[in-house]
């Protein structure tokens, strides 16, 4: 039904409400809700499209990998070129 991203979002978010609920029933202060909508900042995404290697083609066949351990072709030996995710093979 839901992704796991959803489910995710949806936990932490009910969990900082939960924290927030209890802090201020614990010191009487309205100010922890300021804070919940700036918590998913927190733990943002690491940049793992940055991380990864880049696209490596064939320029005759098409091959395409991110594999760092291979130069060459394995259909027909070919160097490999370094292109950019969704850019098709140049001819």
């Amino acid at each position: 039904m839901f992704g796991s991203r959803t489910a995710t979002a949806v936990v932490g978010l009910l969990g900082s409400l939960l924290v927030s609920a209890v802090l201020w029933w614990r010191f009487d202060t309205v100010a922890v809700f300021l804070f919940v909508p700036f918590v998913p900042f927190l733990f943002g995404r690491s940049g793992r499209k940055s991380s990864e290697p880049p696209v490596r083609t064939c320029p005759v066949c098409g091959f395409q990998t991110r594999d760092p351990a291979y130069e060459y072709c394995p259909r027909d030996g070919t160097a490999l070129e370094t292109s950019h995710a969704g850019e098709s093979p140049s001819a």
